[in-house]
């Protein structure tokens, strides 16, 4: 499945009732079996089609090592916190960085990060 088709699934599923599309930004590889870095926007509708630029997101997902991390923030929006998620969630203050608590509205958002990254996580060929 391509990746962006995968992110929106993704976004709808989590973020109800809202629908979603992924705008690519940066990055991207014509070889979808292998993510690397990858920075779409999460563009949001309402049921009836009409666009919510206010709930759109921007999703940052590199691979440090063998880990996948994704970066999970509310587009233009850089006063509200955003989400580090790799093997745990991180909130952090969109304006300076530092660590701070999760805002009111983060479960749905953990949700498609862990979602995500669990889709997107190569699986251990160790065991």
């Amino acid at each position: 499945m391509d990746l962006q088709v995968l992110i929106a699934r993704s976004a709808d599923v989590c973020l109800k009732p809202w629908s979603h599309s992924v705008v690519l930004l940066a990055g991207g590889d014509d070889d979808q079996s292998v993510v690397e870095d990858l920075t779409v926007r999460i563009e949001c509708r309402d049921q009836e089609g009409q666009r919510h630029c206010d709930r759109d997101l921007e999703l940052e997902i590199y691979r440090s090592g063998i880990e996948i991390n994704l970066m999970l923030s509310w587009w233009d929006q850089p006063d509200r916190p955003m989400l580090w998620h790799g093997r745990h969630p991180v909130w952090m203050d969109g304006a300076s960085g530092e660590r701070c608590s999760a805002p009111q509205d983060a479960v749905p958002l953990e949700a498609l990060s862990r979602r995500l990254r669990s889709l997107l996580q190569p699986v251990d060929q160790s065991g």
